[in-house]
């Protein structure tokens, strides 16, 4: 058995093994929690995260506010531009909701004129009084139009080139049916600018043989003569049949209809010259007559539309439709009618005789013709141009 002196130095180097595993312990588990703390606590990091933080938003905010006052001033200076240029357009165009004239002619001097306006294009224009079709041209290219016969020189060069031959506008009314007054359509009278010297020609010499132009006296027995029923429907079927002045009927519904409705109109107007007179009556005329209705068998015809009925110095009719409703506006030339006694009732049926289509475009007309006589002839086509 062992002694307790024996004892106690053993116990003694146990104890000390304690303390030192203790403190090992103790330093191990200090030195781990004070690593952790410092890394989650290290400011200087912290400064740096912030600070690179801090650095992208400032960016991003620049950004943001350089590009929003670029896009400001260059969305003012495009509105500034638009302002002028619309500016620049209401001075030179007309407003046709407010500033259309309803007049057609208005007296000058004593005499009447036709009222020219520009439109917001700079192209001359003439008011029609209607709420729908406000305007029409006041000149008409018309391409693949018979030539002018033996006229020629620089007047002839200038109004016709490759573009086509210049038709200028007589006059123009609204054709209306029963007796509300029911709106159809408008329908404008155009002489080839070239062919209005025959047309000053023939009437100044119907009047006055050895007159170039008509004094007041002489206008006034000339409107007469072209008012009364009779000598009115005389005096243009012989201009008709031997001036050959090419001339044209520019038609423009002033609501939805379609080819066949027109057709029976225009066909009913021949039919009610043509029925009572023998000079009508052969073979020839007739199938004319069914080729004309042909060429209508088509399908509708919307409002705003150009129905053009073009007449060339031999009396042939070429009749084209211009359909302006689609992106790309496209003209068709619906056919031909050769007999020329079908185009010259037509006609007659807007310029003479008791019954006219359009009592507004026949009175229209003759004004347009007496501004034509009040000045010498072949003047007109040169102020025209």
């Amino acid at each position: 058995m062992l002694r307790p002196s024996t004892l106690r130095p053993a116990l003694r180097a146990s104890a000390h093994t304690r303390c030192a595993i203790a403190r090992t312990t103790r330093r191990t588990l200090s030195s781990q929690r004070s690593n952790r703390l410092t890394d989650d606590l290290d400011v200087n990091q912290l400064n740096s995260k912030r600070r690179d933080y801090e650095q992208n938003r400032t960016a991003f905010l620049a950004a943001g506010a350089i590009a929003g006052i670029v896009s400001f001033v260059y969305t003012a200076w495009k509105l500034k531009k638009a302002i002028e240029a619309q500016g620049e357009k209401e001075k030179a165009a007309v407003k046709c909701d407010t500033e259309v004239p309803t007049e057609i002619f208005k007296t000058e001097a004593g005499e009447k004129r036709k009222v020219v306006i520009h439109d917001e294009d700079r192209n001359e224009v003439v008011p029609t009084g209607n709420t729908t079709v406000k305007l029409f041209p006041r000149t008409l290219e018309v391409e693949n139009i018979g030539s002018a016969g033996d006229v020629a020189g620089p007047i002839a060069a200038a109004v016709t080139d490759k573009h086509g031959t210049e038709f200028t506008l007589v006059g123009l009314g609204t054709r209306t049916v029963t007796f509300l007054g029911f709106e159809v359509y408008v329908v404008g009278f155009y002489v080839a600018t070239q062919d209005i010297e025959k047309l000053q020609r023939y009437l100044v010499k119907k009047i006055n043989p050895l007159a170039t132009t008509l004094i007041p006296s002489e206008k006034e027995n000339l409107r007469k003569a072209l008012q009364d029923a009779t000598e009115g429907e005389e005096t243009w079927n012989m201009i008709l049949k031997d001036a050959g002045c090419r001339s044209a009927f520019r038609i423009i519904p002033v609501r939805d209809t379609d080819f066949p409705h027109m057709r029976d109109g225009l066909v009913r107007a021949i039919q009610a010259r043509s029925a009572h007179n023998p000079d009508y009556n052969d073979e020839t005329f007739g199938e004319a007559m069914k080729h004309f209705k042909v060429l209508f068998q088509r399908g509708q015809v919307a409002k705003k539309n150009e129905l053009l009925l073009v007449r060339d110095g031999a009396g042939k009719m070429t009749i084209t439709y211009n359909d302006s409703t689609r992106k790309e506006p496209v003209k068709t030339v619906l056919g031909s009618v050769d007999d020329e006694r079908l185009s010259r009732l037509l006609w007659l049926n807007y310029l003479a005789g008791n019954k006219v289509a359009s009592e507004e475009a026949r009175k229209n007309i003759i004004n347009g013709v007496m501004e034509f006589v009040e000045r010498p002839v072949g003047t007109v086509a040169t102020q025209v141009m």
